[in-house]
């Protein structure tokens, strides 16, 4: 909870205020039972203006009151929202800078679930929560202490359900926490299989899995409501009990308060003043149950949100957003990486997706990466734009390490058209334009031109202003591929990177595709991954990769004449081109 009581600390002022208003009102509040005892007892002396004067009083004291109230509530809710909103701002940066091992541990489904209800959870424990914590001790301090200067031995009487409810609810506190923790966790796995169902759907329908993936679900549920009714039944224990020690207590007074009146030891002004007073205890009573269930759900929110924020994020340097001035030369030092590198890859028990690789681009040139698949050639360029860190080495821009550059103008430096394509349920204008925003039409269409998509576009129902759908659903593999590839030329970086980034498309648009991009990007370092070695015949240089190690590297001609993997590949895919074309 230290995390959320810092940024309690920043809105100081507002929950400060807040609270004032909560003493004014308990005060006023507390102000009341004494005028009306006033008025009783002038209602025996025949003293009518003091009755007057305490009716008088009494108004202007419910005036307060709801004054009072309304800012309390006014400030002190407004104030949990603003702390809402920076938690939920944080929690998205935060997550917007973890590595990809984070996502490939974490569901999608469940961080939503913590970004939506664990962050209502903890809304309420700053808002309701905070002005009850306050509210009950107050109204306790005040009441108690004016019965008690009213009638000690009654008071101690009274006293005694309190304590005996107050042992039970700090007995249940504990069980609320786990529940609440357990319900919060369920609707968490409920959120992603959810989410993974529907990414899924067609591979659902495809198999014909729909029964099956409902049973799952079913079980989810079933596993939810049973958490939540076991929540429900300790919650709704808790006010009948709270309820019970009010009405003993008012018992107790009716009957041994009224043997005082009785026998003139107490006048009935303070009879009523001290009913009134329990009156004003059944509020605050009746929210201890609110009190216990809402921190205890808020810290079990707070508990979930803190493994994101404790989850360690890549140290990043902060300065101009602007791309770097660089020429372009990049270099592999050395590195090896494993995406296991905390279980144990330091020591060789973990596998290494790459290992001492060695390769240096000059400025201007294009390098091709080819192999086998899961040969790391990913990894490569995920280690150049910085998505991942080196396990051991380094990689240099213009012979300074990535990691000591600004991450912001690092990525806008470096162009990558990675391997999964993602696409926005937006028009194909703004997908293209996702880089730059204030990019022109004419930009878009010039980059759209160049990726081979005019055709596609042409034959779209509102041609630029066709609503792609969610993760591009509208188009087709090859289609949104090519998107791709004209939202990093509006983009336009100084280091093109293409991971396999055509591999949806017939090799014929794949060779038209790159041969216009090629004009676009002559002046650039360009870095093209791809499994068809066909492709990359007239690059610079060309390195093998096999199982995280360069085993081959060299222009096209010189590794053909070494009758390597290369011209392995290259060989077989010009007899599945041949064979394709019967």
């Amino acid at each position: 909870m230290s995390r959320l009581f810092s940024y309690v600390r920043r809105h100081w002022r507002g929950y400060a205020f807040g609270m004032f208003c909560t003493l004014v009102t308990a005060s006023l509040a507390n102000v009341i039972p004494l005028l009306s005892r006033d008025a009783i007892n002038a209602t025996q002396t025949g003293h009518y203006a003091e009755i007057a004067r305490a009716v008088e009083l009494m108004i202007a004291c419910a005036l307060g009151i709801i004054i009072a109230r309304f800012f309390s509530r006014f400030v002190t809710y407004n104030t949990g929202r603003d702390v809402e909103y920076e938690l939920r701002r944080d929690l998205l940066h935060h997550l917007s800078r973890l590595r990809p091992d984070f996502y490939q541990r974490m569901q999608t489904g469940d961080l939503m679930s913590r970004m939506i209800n664990d962050l209502n959870a903890v809304r309420m424990l700053l808002g309701m929560g905070a002005l009850m914590c306050v509210n009950v001790p107050l109204y306790y301090a005040y009441s108690l202490t004016i019965m008690v200067h009213l009638n000690r031995r009654l008071t101690l009487a009274v006293i005694l359900p309190y304590l005996i409810m107050s042992f039970l609810l700090r007995r249940l506190t504990r069980s609320i926490m786990q529940r609440s923790l357990r319900v919060q966790q369920g609707l968490g796995a409920i959120g992603a299989k959810v989410q993974e169902s529907l990414a899924g759907i067609h591979v659902v329908k495809a198999y014909t899995m729909e029964d099956h993936e409902a049973r799952r679900f079913r079980a989810l549920n079933d596993d939810y409501n049973e958490q939540g009714l076991a929540l429900a039944r300790i919650r709704g224990g808790m006010f009948p009990m709270i309820r019970s020690s009010v009405a003993v207590a008012t018992m107790i007074v009716l009957i041994y308060g009224g043997a005082q009146v009785i026998n003139h030891r107490m006048t009935i002004g303070d009879l009523q003043a001290f009913l009134s007073y329990l009156g004003l205890l059944a509020m605050p009573t009746g929210q201890m149950g609110w009190v216990v269930s809402i921190y205890q759900r808020g810290k079990a929110s707070m508990r979930r949100l803190d493994e994101i924020f404790e989850y360690p994020a890549p140290e990043e340097i902060t300065g101009d957003e602007a791309r770097l001035e660089v020429t372009g030369s990049i270099q592999w030092d050395h590195v090896s990486f494993s995406y296991f590198a905390g279980d144990g890859a330091s020591n060789g028990h973990a596998p290494y997706a790459l290992k001492d690789v060695s390769v240096t681009v000059p400025a201007g040139q294009k390098l091709a990466i080819v192999g086998r698949t899961g040969s790391g050639k990913s990894t490569m360029v995920k280690l150049l734009a910085r998505l991942i860190d080196p396990t051991e080495g380094r990689v240099l821009l213009d012979g300074r390490d990535i990691r000591e550059l600004p991450t912001s103008a690092l990525r806008k430096t470096i162009g990558l058209v990675p391997q999964e394509t993602t696409l926005f349920s937006d028009t194909l204008a703004r997908n293209v334009a996702f880089g730059r925003p204030d990019a022109s039409m004419d930009e878009v269409a010039a980059s759209a031109n160049i990726a081979g998509l005019a055709p596609d576009i042409s034959a779209l129902p509102h041609g630029y202003d066709t609503i792609v759908g969610e993760r591009g659903m509208a188009l087709s593999g090859g289609q949104k591929q090519r998107v791709t590839i004209a939202r990093l030329l509006t983009y336009n970086p100084k280091v093109v990177v293409l991971d396999v980034a055509l591999s949806s498309v017939d090799t014929e648009t794949e060779k038209a595709v790159l041969t216009s991009l090629e004009q676009s990007v002559r002046d650039r370092t360009t870095i093209v991954v791809s499994h068809r070695a066909s492709t990359v015949r007239d690059s610079d240089q060309i390195i093998v990769l096999e199982e995280g190690e360069v085993v081959e590297r060299g222009t096209h001609e010189q590794l053909m004449t070494r009758h390597g993997i290369y011209a392995e590949l290259f060989h077989r895919q010009l007899v599945e081109e041949e064979l394709a074309q019967y």
